[in-house]
Parts: C-alpha cells; sequence; structure tokens
C-alpha cells in the first residue's frame, strides 16, 4: 500500500465484498453480502453492475466529470452530432453521449462488453437512441472508417494497458497509443467539437498526454489542450482518491 488508511469507518467491519489480488494476475472475490447484480443511477443514466475476475464491477464513476464536459458540448452545438466511443467498456460514455443527442458508435473489441453496453442502455431507457454497437478491433476498425471516408464530431477512448483484439490482435499502450490518436485525427469532421484519452496507465500522465495530443491535433487542427487527473472524493478526509487521468482536445 501506498498509504495507511485509517478504518474507524464502521463500514470497513461489514465488508459487501473483498477482492483478492493473484500474484500471477487478476484476482478473485470473496462475497459477504452482495448481490450477483445491482444498479445505480446517475443524472439520467442507469447502469448495472457485477463484479468479475479483474476486480471491476462494470463502471468507472470517475468518468462522470467527462461526460458532463462532453454532453455540455454536443447540447451546445445546436447540430448533429456523430461521435465515436472506442474501448467502449460497458457504454457509460456511449450513454453519456447519446442522452445529449449524438449519434454513438460503440466500438470494444469483447462481445460481452458490448452485450453489457446495450443492456445499460435499455435499463437506461436509452435502446432507440441512435448508436451502432459494433464487436471489433478498434484499430482495425478506425482503419476502415478511413477508407470509407467516415468522419465524427467527437472521439472518446479509453485504451487499456494491455489487451488483444477479436482475432488476437496484441494492444500494447506504450507502443501503441500515439500513432492511434494520430490515425483517429484522419476521421475527425471538418468542425469538430473533442477529442478525449482517458489513461489508467503510470507512464501516462497528465503532462505525457498534453504532449500527445498537442503534437497530434493542435499543431495540424489549432485548438486547446487540457489534462489533468480525475478522481473521487474521499467523504471522511476531503482528500481525493486518484483514478487516472484525462486528456481534452478542443477548438
Amino acid at each position: 500500500m501506498i498509504w495507511d488508511t485509517p478504518r474507524r469507518d464502521k463500514k470497513w467491519h461489514k465488508l459487501n465484498a473483498h477482492y483478492h489480488r493473484s500474484s500471477r494476475g487478476g484476482g478473485e472475490w470473496e462475497f459477504f453480502d452482495l448481490p450477483k447484480t445491482w444498479q445505480i443511477s446517475y443524472k439520467n443514466l442507469t447502469f448495472r453492475l457485477q463484479p468479475f475476475q479483474f476486480k471491476h464491477t462494470g463502471l468507472f464513476p470517475e468518468q462522470a466529470v467527462n461526460w458532463d464536459w462532453f454532453g455540455d458540448k454536443i447540447r451546445q452545438a445546436n447540430r448533429p452530432v456523430k461521435v465515436l466511443n472506442l474501448f467502449a467498456y460497458t457504454g457509460g460514455a456511449t450513454l453519456a453521449a447519446a442522452d445529449a443527442g449524438a449519434g454513438v458508435t460503440h466500438v470494444d473489441a469483447s462481445k460481452g462488453m458490448v452485450t453489457w453496453a446495450k443492456e445499460n442502455a435499455q435499463v437506461s431507457g436509452l435502446s432507440d437512441r441512435p448508436i451502432r454497437w459494433l464487436v471489433d478491433d478498434c484499430v482495425k476498425f478506425v482503419e476502415r472508417e478511413i477508407r470509407r471516408g467516415n468522419h465524427y464530431d467527437g472521439i472518446i477512448m479509453d485504451p487499456p494497458s494491455y489487451g488483444r483484439g477479436p482475432k488476437g490482435e496484441i494492444w500494447k499502450i506504450e507502443e501503441k497509443i500515439f500513432p492511434f490518436i494520430e490515425l483517429c485525427t484522419q476521421i475527425l469532421s471538418d468542425e469538430p467539437l473533442f477529442f478525449l484519452v482517458n489513461s489508467y496507465t503510470t507512464g501516462l500522465q497528465p503532462a505525457v498526454l498534453t504532449y500527445m495530443l498537442e503534437t497530434a491535433l493542435v499543431s495540424k487542427l489549432g485548438g486547446h489542450v487540457e489534462a489533468q487527473e480525475i478522481g473521487l472524493p474521499v467523504s471522511s478526509n476531503g482528500l481525493i482518491l486518484p483514478c487516472g487521468a484525462s486528456g481534452r482536445w478542443t477548438m
């Protein structure tokens, strides 16, 4: 542990579940008082949660600050907006963009994650929104979109540190992220609204995200970049639990 957390709150002694990390990677849950699935809501959105072996429960709540940010930009555009969500996981950003009025293309290499995202759209009352659900390798999808001549007003990506595509394609973020950002600039529309990159990888601090977005986007299109850590407030002491970083580009 990096720091020692005083466990004075009574809830520490009534755990719902405990995740035990394995030295071989992954881990397993020990359940005490936790349903198999449950739901939580944020504004107009509802998410079905379920713990699985890599500790995740199906939602990164710290991303709400980004949902609000690009949601405002979509609403204020006063025109049809197309958004591409890459490495889209269980659809938090997809649903936030769709709720703001955008047409969204949701791409993830995991069929199970795409199915989960569709279920979240259903419980959020967004099943009838213009969302394309695609199980695909994100890099190969963008390469095809370039050949097709398709463009998007906003791009969101939440790349993993390491991953495999549906046909075994290997993704290592340190090697792939900057070329992929550059590739994605080719499918931005003539009037792009935003480009958002999220990182949970230690080496991709805000300064690194700033450098990549400045190099790939500002040098070609102008605009402005901001990158910051994101986190969750700790109610017991008023501090912030760090949860990664986000880099944002906008015109």
